[in-house]
């Protein structure tokens, strides 16, 4: 009886991860006509053989992450009538984290779904294609940035250098520093030893003290629970509660409710492909596939905020504070963090060509996170 029910209650989620994607499907434009055919959001019937795309994520198995990111492969197959089924992997299945981006340009997988903020080992550009300290610091202003400010086409350029095609970003969440040690301001971190994702950021936590090391997401919990590290960023309340931080920390630190995260606000994910594999799809999926993404974006991003909600509680119980930071520690956060974006931004031509964008969003009127006053000690060299 109980297996009974609990395969009932598989088909009632299924069926509502189904429902919720193709509401957030309709959201993004809902279907494509390409050439006069249209590219219908359901399958009509399987059109000649189906491809099969290898497509490795950044989340873990087990995680809420890689459940919504599977649920979403799963129905790419009826997504693009036949035409493609995406083959999920979890993080480290076929490829490390940090060699995701060879494993895809080298023709081992098809496509990934990685952290983007990975890109900052790579080329200088890559710390201002996800989030970093004091940076763009909701969702709809990275939405900005890649569709109305030009931040997509100058992405794709910088992702066809390295072999590879940004479809385009998915929005996951803010990320939450974890600490074995008591944190109640910037002063604190001073000698801790933290794991970070490396670029802007780790450089940020540095300059006020920190010891920080990079590794990825899948070697942060043995580092904790072994005490090689004191405290790790990565990403948000309900996957950080499925990986077991809250059994190896016993605080959480996040900013003042004015600014919930100071070093990576908005984590982006994205999927891209190799070129080789995106130069053979059709042109129908060339121009299905972003809206895909789009939906996709929004369906994750809710899944997340749905089960962060779930996980809050969940932390309470299990003795997890929270530890929040002051309105003064932001001031200072932001004062060593701004030199540290013009530094970055001039390392290469392409970074400062991106980081122009982020200042003309961050000064657009709807925006206003910074004035010019703010900036005026620091020049861009383009």
């Amino acid at each position: 009886m109980s297996n009974e029910r609990n395969a009932s209650n598989g088909v009632k989620e299924t069926v509502t991860a189904r429902r919720r994607f193709l509401k957030g499907f309709a959201a993004a434009g809902g279907a494509v006509a390409v050439g006069g055919a249209l590219a219908a959001p359901h399958v009509a019937k399987a059109q000649g053989n189906t491809r099969n795309i290898r497509i490795q994520s950044s989340w873990q198995p087990g995680t809420t992450g890689y459940r919504l990111f599977s649920e979403w492969c799963g129905q790419i197959a009826e997504l693009t009538d036949g035409e493609l089924a995406f083959q999920p992997f979890p993080a480290g299945a076929v490829s490390g984290d940090f060699q995701l981006m060879d494993a895809v340009r080298n023709g081992v997988l098809d496509a990934m779904n990685v952290f983007t903020v990975y890109w900052a080992g790579r080329m200088p550009a890559g710390v201002f294609l996800s989030s970093y300290p004091m940076g763009l610091n909701h969702p709809h202003h990275w939405d900005m940035l890649f569709n109305a400010y030009g931040g997509l086409e100058l992405a794709q350029e910088f992702y066809r250098q390295q072999g590879l095609h940004l479809v385009g970003h998915v929005h996951h969440d803010m990320n939450l520093i974890h600490s074995t040690r008591p944190i109640t301001s910037l002063d604190d971190f001073n000698g801790l030893l933290l794991r970070v994702p490396g670029g802007i950021v780790a450089d940020c936590f540095a300059a006020i003290g920190a010891r920080t090391t990079l590794l990825p997401g899948s070697e942060v919990f043995p580092a904790l629970e072994r005490g090689t590290i004191e405290a790790a960023d990565f990403v948000g309340p309900a996957v950080n509660f499925d990986l077991g931080f809250h059994q190896v920390t016993n605080t959480i630190v996040m900013g003042p409710p004015s600014t919930p995260c100071l070093h990576q606000p908005v984590d982006l994910m994205d999927i891209s492909f190799s070129i080789r594999t995106w130069d053979s799809l059709s042109d129908r999926m060339k121009a299905l596939m972003p809206q895909l993404v789009a939906a996709y974006s929004r369906t994750h991003y809710a899944g997340i905020q749905e089960a962060n909600r779930a996980a809050w509680p969940r932390y309470a119980e299990a003795g997890t504070t929270i530890s929040r930071l002051s309105e003064e520690d932001v001031s200072r956060f932001r004062e060593v963090a701004i030199p540290l974006w013009f530094d970055w931004a001039n390392r290469d031509t392409n970074a400062a060509r991106l980081f122009q964008l982020h200042l003309e969003v961050m000064q657009d009127p709807t925006v206003a996170y910074i004035t010019p006053d703010d900036i005026a000690d620091h020049e861009l060299n383009l």
